[in-house]
């Protein structure tokens, strides 16, 4: 098994994951001639993606992912009304629709999409199981619900969203109609949220954590990073290896 985010924040997001005999992209936020030269950074050739598997529609999640499919004549995998709210970006793809909440197997692997709460009209977090083990995506979230967390249970690598440092937000340069929306239920989680997500899900098993969707404003790299080894270092539990999401580069490979 492989992950690597190749790209983590408001500008654009997109994940790699190697596992058996499949690759998959979840979500294509950045151009797709930015996402092939990352991709190609870790030796990975555009061609060898077998699908792109889309969390929600907005623009930092999906920017690439057409223009790859229909480069590649590979699937978008996504939800109808996800597909609806875009449908403009995927004209001439090949589109295989899920329903939030039911698991569905492609290729030779196993895909559930679960609800979160965000401010988009689908939006969902994915469990990717495999024999080589399972890997947590929840990114974009304003609150971890306990469907979230009961989801999470037992990964052998989480993706987790870190958005924010809550004072760098209170005290940050954004109106306050927007710090009450990163704030909100439909928002993004905070380095401390984040903290206390792992904290509820943590096990003997879990190899790696990437900490996603760190905001270039309102967050610092390192207090992310302190947040999250602080509580594993206090639990105990596990050594799994952190990694921090970056914009502007891919992140280490996590090969498991």
């Amino acid at each position: 098994m492989r992950v690597c985010l190749l790209a983590s924040g408001s500008k654009g997001n997109s994940l790699f994951i190697e596992t058996g005999g499949t690759k998959l992209l979840i979500d294509a936020g950045l151009s797709a001639v930015e996402i092939l030269r990352r991709l190609n950074a870790i030796g990975v050739d555009g061609g060898e993606i077998d699908a792109v598997l889309i969390s929600h529609e907005h623009t930092d999640h999906i920017r690439g992912a057409g223009v790859l499919a229909r480069k590649f004549k590979m699937p978008v995998l996504l939800s109808y009304p996800t597909y609806k709210e875009a449908e403009r970006c995927f004209k001439k793809t090949e589109v295989v629709e899920f329903e939030s909440g039911y698991a569905f197997c492609y290729k030779d692997i196993s895909i559930d999409p679960f609800p979160i709460t965000h401010d988009a009209c689908d939006p969902v977090g994915f469990v990717i199981k495999s024999n080589e083990g399972t890997v947590g995506i929840a990114t974009d979230l304003g609150i971890a619900t306990r469907l979230v967390k009961d989801k999470l249970q037992g990964c052998k690598v989480l993706i987790l969203e870190s958005n924010h440092d809550e004072t760098m937000l209170l005290n940050g340069p954004y109106p306050w109609h927007l710090k009450q929306r990163i704030k909100s239920r439909h928002g993004h989680l905070s380095n401390n949220d984040s903290a206390a997500l792992l904290e509820e899900i943590l096990h003997s098993g879990l190899e790696g954590v990437f900490l996603a969707h760190l905001s270039e404003v309102n967050n610092d790299p390192q207090l992310a990073y302190t947040a999250a080894d602080t509580l594993l270092e206090s639990q105990n539990v596990c050594s799994p290896r952190l990694i921090v999401g970056d914009q502007y580069l891919a992140s280490a490979v996590l090969t498991l």
